[in-house]
């Protein structure tokens, strides 16, 4: 009898060990069966939007940034190293080509001036009554042409000094606003030496830049607008030039326009944002930013076929803010999904239930 209750309680204990084992892998596999149980495994459609593809007449615009510059600009630096006698231009001031702005001491250069210019009048004389004398072959020719030579140097060495001298007065190279200067009346300048700066600004340019693919739209004579960082107000320019070489480092185009007209608010070195209009394109396919999916290899959209998913590749080409143009894979006509791209798969099955 205790053997008959001993082996029924090795097999109860047997039995539990068996269920402790067994039970969390059932449970852990209703779980899995549970969770399995999305909308695509149980085979239901799924609701999206959509958008129906039609062509369009897209309005060719690059948005880009760029640079104020004045029409013209120059850093006043002084030819040679000296101390300032004299600052003859008022700070913020209107100047015209030719007007005096800096005089930088020449007090040595003056005075070898007079000496050279003493010897060349010593020499002229000499000349003269040489060649006097070799016409009436009172001399040889050889005397006279050694002396014709002297004074050839003679007059060399005067133009060397005068125009060492001339060196030491800074003038306006043209009309234009003298900025804020950097020395003063006694300071010792170098040719590295910035004194002020000068800029022209009876027109501003603008400096800009677009991406590769649009150099064949862009021709001179293009307009653009431009505004003002904080400023709604759209200024108008047009292209005057364009540099004949792709920045290799940027895969860009430079440009440079030119606004004629005079506005008190603009000021060269300002940031502003460019809107440049090119050729526009009569039959254009734009769809939703939001339906294009990036890949490794490029760019796709999630296509409406039948009720079904189907991936395809695709080709965009210009930006707009919430829409993107598709260059190929894609027709008139067709159905892209634009809404649950990240819980759609290749083939599920999908129901639209709005359009946009």
């Amino acid at each position: 009898m205790i053997k008959k209750y001993k082996s029924q309680l090795i097999g109860l204990l047997i039995f539990i060990v068996i269920l402790i084992i067994i039970l969390p892998k059932i449970f852990s596999s209703a779980g899995e069966n549970t969770a399995g149980k999305n909308p695509m495994a149980m085979n239901t459609e799924i609701p999206v939007t959509g958008h129906i593809v039609i062509y369009e007449k897209l309005g060719n615009v690059v948005y880009t940034t760029g640079t104020i510059l004045a029409n013209e600009e120059v850093e006043l630096r002084s030819e040679i190293s000296g101390k300032i006698t004299e600052i003859l231009f008022r700070e913020g001031a209107f100047v015209n080509k030719g007007d005096l702005l800096i005089k930088i001491n020449d007090a040595d250069l003056q005075a070898q001036l007079r000496k050279a210019e003493s010897k060349v009048k010593l020499i002229e004389d000499r000349e003269t009554r040489q060649r006097q004398l070799a016409q009436n072959q009172m001399i040889s020719q050889e005397d006279y042409e050694s002396t014709l030579n002297d004074l050839e140097a003679s007059k060399a060495e005067y133009d060397l000094i005068k125009a060492q001298i001339d060196k030491t007065e800074i003038k306006a190279p043209f009309n234009g606003v003298v900025g804020l200067r950097e020395v003063s009346e006694g300071s010792f300048v170098t040719t590295s030496t910035i004194i002020a700066r000068l800029q022209n600004l009876s027109n501003l340019k603008i400096d800009f830049a677009i991406p590769q693919k649009y150099t064949s739209l862009v021709k001179i004579g293009d307009e653009l607008n431009f505004k003002l960082s904080g400023n709604d107000f759209q200024y108008k320019a047009k292209v005057y030039a364009i540099e004949p070489k792709i920045d290799p480092s940027t895969r860009t185009l430079k440009l440079r326009a030119i606004c004629t007209a005079s506005y008190k608010d603009l000021y060269p070195g300002a940031f502003v944002n460019v809107e440049v209009n090119l050729k526009e394109t009569e039959q254009a396919i734009l769809i939703p930013s939001v339906a294009v999916v990036p890949e490794l290899k490029g760019q796709s959209v999630y296509m409406y076929r039948g009720g079904i998913v189907s991936p395809q590749s695709v080709e965009i080409g210009l930006r707009e803010e919430k829409r993107v143009q598709i260059i190929s894979g894609l027709a008139e006509g067709d159905t892209v999904i634009t809404s649950g791209i990240l819980q759609i798969r290749p083939g599920a099955k999908v129901i639209i239930t709005d359009f946009n």
